[in-house]
């Protein structure tokens, strides 16, 4: 068993595929016209990797739910770095709003970004090295 699909609530579904693809670097995997909304999933492989649903907050239940992590500074998703430092460095040139710079704690580092779509996503790196 293996975890192959995973959704985050977005206000835009446009809009999130926009700052998926284009600014986070993610791939188009899945695009299917629903009439009022489309599933669609972005991977950061092209290849039998984890999906990500970009999966419209129309539901009330799902609106409220974003609206309050969100105002409550919660990470809706978290996303692994190799190099959290240089990352954060490209996502700022492409004008990515920060909580905060890179924060260590112990052997991980995190740091916390709007996805301009109703989400903080963390960036998380683990290691010795960091």
């Amino acid at each position: 068993m293996q975890i192959k699909i995973s959704s985050i609530f977005v206000n835009d579904q446009q809009h999130a595929l926009d700052f998926y693809t284009r600014i986070l670097g993610f791939s188009k995997i899945t695009d299917i016209d629903l009439g009022q909304f489309r599933w669609l999933t972005v991977s950061d492989s092209d290849e039998n990797g984890m999906e990500l649903v970009l999966e419209p907050n129309a539901h009330p239940a799902a609106k409220i739910y974003q609206q309050t992590i969100f105002e409550e500074g919660i990470p809706a998703m978290v996303f692994h770095s190799a190099d959290i430092h240089q990352e954060y460095e490209e996502l700022l040139k492409k004008g990515v709003n920060f909580e905060t710079s890179p924060n260590k704690n112990g052997d991980h580092c995190t740091v916390v970004f709007d996805d301009t779509c109703g989400n903080w996503i963390q960036l998380l790196q683990e290691g010795k090295d960091i």
